[in-house]
């Protein structure tokens, strides 16, 4: 993995990365590199593109590291730039407009121990809802996966995306909306 240990901060790792060492920058990507990818592929719907979003921010964390004032947390900051790629990626990708089977995320693996009928309830469910996430827009989607899924405040989400903390309400609200509509039609 890397040559320091978990009692070293990701401040501390920032400073020594900063300095040039890329021991340290090599720890903060094994620490954080699972909830980038992860964040990337809530918002590109896309594992091959999440991994390009991924990589891409790396790219863009090293290069940035200079200029990194330590007003947020690594992660917050990370995850901005995540948020950020992943936004020019799909604007870059829906110009070209082409849809490849291997881009559909498969579901979610439920816990076999539960009962084979819930299992299936549960599995159609998440079915449902992920259909009904990947219909919202970009703009909702990345408001969505902010708040319910990550656990940001408006704040945090307003700061992130260049909006106001009424705006990031207003999208979410839009998107819940939008969900609950397209979850009931899907009912019928």
């Amino acid at each position: 993995m890397s040559g320091y240990h978990v009692e070293i901060t990701d401040v501390q790792l920032v400073q020594l990365a900063r300095a040039g060492d890329k021991t340290a920058f090599t720890a903060l990507f094994h620490r954080h590199n699972s909830n980038v990818y992860n964040l990337a592929l809530r918002l590109t719907e896309s594992r091959d593109l999440a991994t390009e979003v991924s990589q891409e921010t790396w790219i863009r964390v090293w290069r940035g590291l200079p200029t990194f004032r330590g007003d947020a947390a690594f992660a917050t900051w990370t995850f901005r730039i995540t948020v950020n790629t992943a936004s020019t990626w799909r604007t870059r990708r829906t110009r070209r407009a082409t849809v490849d089977l291997a881009d559909v995320v498969e579901p979610e693996v439920v816990d076999s121990s539960e009962l084979p009928e819930k299992v299936l309830e549960n599995a159609e469910l998440g079915r449902r809802l992920h259909r009904a996430l990947a219909s919202l827009s970009p703009a909702l989607r990345t408001v969505v996966v902010m708040k319910d899924v990550y656990g940001w405040s408006h704040q945090e989400i307003a700061e992130t995306l260049g909006l106001s903390v009424p705006a990031t309400k207003v999208r979410l609200h839009r998107a819940h909306q939008r969900l609950q509509t397209r979850m009931r039609g899907q009912d019928q």
